[in-house]
């Protein structure tokens, strides 16, 4: 049994960094993305991005898979219509709740209906 408050420590090779860092630099993907699909936290991407930046971890690129940025951009667009169409369930639920208590706050259960009565 660990010790409380010991955390597991993932050690990333050079090659794992510097695809990660490549794929977050292309074009219309975020970093938040890239580190989602690669089981890391963005904060951890982001030190490697300025690590790469500053010249700290150097080496040679591997090439980037087409598909897998395609598919990291196609991923950010179906979460942001799955966002929209959240709000709009949520938008309609409320509107169907206050039309539902506006019919039953104007229903003539407990008013006279209005109708005259006969007497006989």
């Amino acid at each position: 049994m660990g010790t409380p408050g010991s955390q597991k420590i993932n050690r990333y090779g050079l090659a794992f960094k510097l695809k990660a860092v490549q794929m977050s630099n292309q074009p219309g993907v975020l970093i938040k993305d890239v580190a989602e699909s690669r089981c890391i936290h963005p904060f951890m991407l982001s030190k490697w991005r300025k690590q790469v930046r500053d010249g700290e971890l150097i080496g040679k690129l591997p090439p980037i898979e087409q598909p897998a940025v395609a598919e990291l951009r196609r991923l950010r667009e179906v979460e942001q219509q799955y966002k929209r169409l959240q709000q709009e369930h949520d938008l309609l639920k409320k509107a169907i709740r206050f039309a539902s208590d506006r019919k039953q706050k104007s229903l003539p259960s407990s008013k006279q209906t209005g109708k005259p009565t006969r007497s006989r």
